[in-house]
């Protein structure tokens, strides 16, 4: 009987363990396997300034006006991240057409959609499995949005030759950026893998080094040449990485994020020359080329300018670009879709790509049908075209006034200095921070800069990124913000910052 009621008692989920009198003792909890310490370090290494703790800080915020608290502001403006619609820019008509009909293909015969985005869905929804968009794809993408891709970068560049078979549909340009470094990383200690990145840079190549435990190479752009590149720099870079890792790649950012530069087509062709000689594999981060506001500056492709420069480069240099649908004038960053172009990669190594990327099966392929209309628009004689030209354009021109806006609202401030905005879609302006600000800032153990930026948002209600969170060079202080907002709410966050940092200087000098 005292088996039997002991087998009861196991089956009901109490435990035991044997004690000498045969009596049962509760063992004590379980720990935990999984904790801040047992975790991947890799992982725990990983920080992301664009949805940081300024961010975390600013949805609190949100939550107090929202119970009712008080605020010396009513809303928070979130210029933190390049989301368009998200600061209520509208979607460009046509590519929302074309991907409602591929996802619900019975508004076909509706007459209020185009003709021409009806042709572009059926075009999609015959290359995918089923004709419908909730199949699986192949890994490297619907097969004929691969070829539309291909067509657009030999229009962008000239007629330099595109080979289908060399691009890859992403979720988003950050995927395929995270792949291509996945396959790029190798090696222990000395040998590990140095990645040169911008500094300033966009968090997301610093986080995926950290999360590969590659070695973070970071070579200074030139604030006081309008953040020009400097081949000069790169090879001091490089030169002193080699003494504690094996550098062999070199990512570029064109047009800037955070810093908003174009490179020169000169400039360009010198950093070809560098990866040519010192045998680096080059990742270009092209996810801005729509947007260049600049007279004086043209978006060169480094695909392009690679092949213009001969066959003794355009046949050795290995090559990753990227674009995306979450910029440019589409903005339509929830989508995530985007593509990356590898040119001379190894048979091999191409092989392995695919493999890996099999894993996750594919992209989302209604992102997919997103990016065949950025690269594939409609043409003059089609039906679509006049109305997408005038959208395309009022996004675009109306970025470059906010661009020019802003560079100048911020150059009239008493201690801001912001370098002209030449392209993509954001300010990281120069602030002055006086000694009493830092003393204070590392009394609360902060950064200067995110001191500034705390500041800024819960007297203001203004959400800006610290440039900390990007690189800068030892004792100087940025932060960076969106150009996005309406033009209305844009003037008024520039009035806003220029009264907040006035006060901040009289409270700190």
């Amino acid at each position: 009987m005292r088996l039997r009621s002991a087998l009861r008692d196991v089956l009901r989920g109490r435990k035991y363990s044997s004690s000498a009198a045969g009596a049962p003792a509760v063992r004590p909890a379980r720990d935990r396997i999984l904790t801040l310490q047992s975790m991947n370090p890799r992982v725990r290494a990983v920080e992301y300034a664009v949805r940081g703790p300024i961010v975390m800080k600013a949805g609190e915020i949100e939550k107090e006006l929202q119970q009712g608290i008080k605020k010396p502001f009513s809303e928070v403006i979130k210029a933190n991240i390049g989301d368009a619609h998200a600061m209520g820019q509208q979607p460009i008509t046509f590519l929302r057409q074309v991907v409602a009909l591929c996802t619900y293909p019975d508004l076909m015969d509706n007459p209020r959609f185009a003709c021409d985005a009806k042709d572009r869905a059926r075009r999609i929804l015959e290359s995918c499995g089923g004709q419908s968009l909730g199949s699986y794809s192949a890994s490297q993408g619907v097969t004929c949005i691969r070829e539309d891709v291909a067509r657009y970068i030999e229009r962008r560049d000239g007629g330099v030759p595109t080979d289908p078979d060399d691009i890859y549909l992403t979720t988003g340009a950050s995927d395929g950026i995270a792949s291509i470094l996945k396959i790029l990383v190798s090696g222990e200690g000395k040998s590990r893998t140095g990645v040169m990145i911008p500094i300033p840079q966009y968090p997301l190549y610093s986080a995926a080094i950290s999360e590969l435990g590659a070695v973070q190479v970071n070579y200074y752009l030139d604030e006081e040449q309008c953040w020009a590149l400097d081949v000069t720099e790169l090879r001091r870079a490089l030169y002193q990485a080699k003494e504690h890792s094996n550098p062999k790649v070199l990512c570029i950012i064109n047009p800037g994020n955070p810093t908003g530069q174009v490179q020169s087509r000169r400039c360009i062709e010198e950093v070809i020359h560098f990866a040519y000689e010192e045998g680096l594999f080059l990742l270009a981060d092209e996810v801005y080329q729509d947007n260049v506001y600049s007279e004086d500056c043209d978006f060169h492709s480094f695909k392009k300018v690679l092949f213009e420069m001969g066959p003794e480069y355009s046949g050795h240099v290995e090559l990753a670009s990227f674009h995306s649908t979450s910029k440019g004038y589409t903005g339509e960053c929830g989508y995530r879709g985007g593509y990356m172009e590898v040119v001379n990669l190894h048979p091999d190594v191409k092989a392995q790509l695919v493999k890996m990327l099999s894993v996750r099966l594919c992209p989302p392929v209604s992102g997919q049908a997103a990016m065949d209309v950025v690269v594939n628009p409609p043409q003059p004689d089609e039906e679509s075209y006049q109305q997408f030209m005038q959208e395309k354009e009022a996004v675009l021109s109306t970025l470059a006034h906010k661009a020019k806006l802003t560079e100048e609202w911020f150059n009239q401030v008493p201690g801001i200095q912001c370098n002209p905005l030449q392209g993509a879609m954001y300010a990281f302006p120069r602030i002055f921070i006086p000694p009493g600000a830092v003393d204070k800032a590392k009394e609360l153990q902060m950064a200067p800069d995110m001191f500034y930026c705390m500041r800024l948002l819960e007297e203001t209600g203004i959400c800006v990124v610290p440039g900390s969170g990007f690189g800068q060079r030892d004792g100087t202080y940025h932060f960076r913000m969106t150009i996005l907002p309406p033009l209305e709410k844009l003037r008024l966050l520039l009035q806003s910052v220029k009264d907040f940092h006035i006060r901040f200087l009289e409270e700190f000098s």
